[in-house]
């Protein structure tokens, strides 16, 4: 009896010692080795930090920021992302961060974009996306290889010159129903105070629905509604591991519902 608790106390131990090697390996060893590698490629960047990488100091950053008035001009990247903004006056066009254990080489280089683009290798993957994340953001933005070939040839006719043009009425409507009703805001007082960023949401939501459905946003405003309800649920619970995407799911639902209506009342008509 005391041989087998030996034998199973023995298992236990390196059990747990294979495991504790595994969580440095993946949370010190790894980074650090990474990090190493890409500063022997000429690729610097601010130290790698345990577990949670640059997140806190991403944070930080971002939270002083934002309790600033925002300056009025157009060099918004100190507003948007300091810490990218601070980092590229210290390493140059061209330095890693670290989100958590993962490296994220950051490059702002046009010739390294474009050769970054242009490579039919393979070798340049687009990251993982959040399981919660494939909820609601999937689109050529998110795929690779023939998946990506396939969608783009789907929609290549969609941006040919031409039927951008077509669209240009549609736009156009949009913007003038934006300043008409500035207009009347300003009228009755003289002055208005204005969230310029929620209107312009809605221009962009109203020229959308325009010229994909011929609609306007006021009857498809449940559909920008949940998208952005969407993006709350999938922020609020994204570190939750208990099953956080049941409404997210309930939500996609009922847009999926609403955002198909139109197509097949469309094909009934046709």
């Amino acid at each position: 009896m005391e041989k087998h608790l030996s034998v199973l106390l023995s298992l236990s131990c390196f059990m747990f010692l294979t495991m504790i090697l595994r969580l440095l390996y993946s949370i010190w060893w790894k980074p650090k080795m990474i990090e190493k590698c890409l500063k022997g490629q000429g690729i610097h960047g601010p130290p790698y930090r345990l577990f949670y990488g640059n997140f806190k100091e991403m944070s930080k950053m971002a939270k002083e920021a934002a309790s600033k008035p925002m300056k009025f001009t157009h060099d918004v990247m100190p507003r948007l992302n300091p810490f990218l903004q601070k980092n590229m006056l210290i390493y140059g066009k061209l330095f890693v961060i670290w989100l958590g254990t993962a490296p994220r080489v950051v490059v702002m280089e046009p010739k390294l974009i474009k050769e970054i683009l242009n490579d039919k290798s393979g070798d340049f993957e687009k990251p993982q996306i959040h399981p919660l994340k494939t909820l609601f953001v999937t689109g050529l933005a998110s795929y690779d290889g023939e998946k990506w070939a396939k969608h783009r040839k789907i929609i290549n006719p969609a941006f040919h010159i031409e039927k951008l043009k077509g669209m240009l009425p549609a736009f156009s409507i949009c913007c003038d129903e934006m300043i008409e009703k500035w207009e009347k805001l300003v009228g009755l007082e003289g002055s208005c105070e204005l969230d310029v960023s929620l209107e312009f949401q809605k221009l962009t939501a109203d020229a959308i629905s325009r010229a994909a459905f011929g609609s306007s946003f006021e009857q498809g405003r449940q559909i920008f509604q949940l998208q952005k309800e969407q993006c709350k649920l999938y922020m609020d619970s994204y570190y939750m591991t208990a099953y956080p995407w049941l409404r997210s799911k309930a939500a996609v639902s009922f847009a999926e519902k609403i955002t198909l209506d139109p197509f097949q009342k469309t094909r009934k008509d046709s």
